[in-house]
């Protein structure tokens, strides 16, 4: 499945909607406005919060947690590399990893060592614009949270500071 998330640059809370292929709302991402570290939650359409993102913080490298029904499900942490960003995520769905390209446009994921999501940074929007696809087999809500984090360590921080 196809999705498409369009953040607002100038906005001073993270809010924004993910919508399907055919623009149709599936998502709301609403971010806690004064917090330390980054505090976000995921909801489905009729207002069920599906996921919980919260930051470490005090961390040498970003690291997220994402929460499902008040429980941990996935751990991300950035590694160190040097040119081209990678993740590993630790999940109870798997072991992921998250690859990108040198310019932090084109990344993808992968379970067990097998491709399932393919996400593309547009260069030139008034907006963060990602578009993401998914296989369909797989937990929509958690694969978005992993990339609601990517824009969180990518764009969203220096775009705030």
């Amino acid at each position: 499945m196809r999705y498409l998330i369009k953040e607002k640059i100038f906005s001073f809370a993270d809010r924004f909607t993910i919508e399907d292929d055919q623009g149709y709302p599936r998502y709301e991402v609403v971010g806690k406005l004064l917090s330390l570290g980054n505090k976000l939650k995921l909801y489905n359409t009729t207002g069920e919060e599906l996921i919980y993102i919260e930051q470490k913080i005090f961390r040498f490298l970003p690291e997220y947690l994402i929460y499902r029904n008040g429980n941990i499900v996935g751990r991300i942490k950035k590694e160190l590399t040097f040119l081209k960003p990678r993740f590993n995520i630790e999940s109870s769905y798997g072991n992921f990893t998250l690859d990108g390209d040198v310019f932090h446009h084109e990344f993808n994921i992968s379970k067990d060592g097998n491709p399932i999501a393919w996400i593309s940074k547009k260069w030139i929007s008034l907006s963060d614009t990602y578009t993401v696809d998914i296989l369909e087999e797989e937990d929509h809500s958690f694969i978005l949270a992993i990339i609601i984090v990517l824009d969180q360590i990518f764009y969203d921080n220096r775009n705030k500071s």
